[in-house]
């Protein structure tokens, strides 16, 4: 009985550190709403073969709505058991569906079209200031719930958020 005692706590704390910890570095996990979904896809406005990056993908179903538009999406996830289960979620449409386990804030992300987040409000700025280090091409954003601080959206719908990084003029050196 003291076995199985231990055994309980001892899984008890290992979910309490995977669903906690990431408060750290982003945000923890609260699935975006099912009806958010949609209209989250609506406002990037990607078509069929392009690709969007979500920063903290949880239990995927952002990757999963795109990838049924034959849309790419790559996700990042910091807790494992999050990954494990987005990835068995996603193997139907692992084609479109890339799944990668680590902190984003310092992994090399991917070329996208259109980023989508669902961060605290206290890393928004930071989040501003890697799109625009990441992306001089230029990209799009949605947020959901929390916006950019001195940065108008260009649309806004129930929550969220969309934000247009537009291509960086080269400066000329003389």
């Amino acid at each position: 009985m003291e076995l199985a005692w231990n055994i309980s706590l001892v899984l008890c704390a290992l979910l309490f550190f995977a669903f906690t910890f990431v408060v750290a570095f982003g945000a923890p996990f609260l699935p975006t709403l099912k009806d958010r979904v949609p209209e989250a896809l609506e406002l990037t406005n990607l078509k069929p073969g392009q690709t969007i990056l979500e920063l903290g993908s949880g239990d995927g179903r952002v990757l999963i709505a795109a990838a049924r538009k034959g849309i790419n999406s790559v996700g990042y996830e910091l807790n494992p058991l999050l990954v494990v289960y987005s990835k068995l979620r996603a193997i139907k449409y692992r084609k479109y569906v890339k799944i990668i386990w680590g902190n984003y804030w310092v992994k090399q992300w991917p070329k996208a079209d259109a980023i989508f987040v669902f961060l605290l409000q206290p890393y928004m700025q930071k989040l501003d200031t890697k799109i625009i280090q990441n992306y001089p091409e230029g990209i799009k954003l949605v947020s959901f719930a929390f916006t950019i601080p001195d940065k108008k959206p260009k649309k806004e719908i129930k929550g969220l958020y969309l934000y247009f990084y537009p291509k960086q003029l080269k400066k000329k050196v003389s």
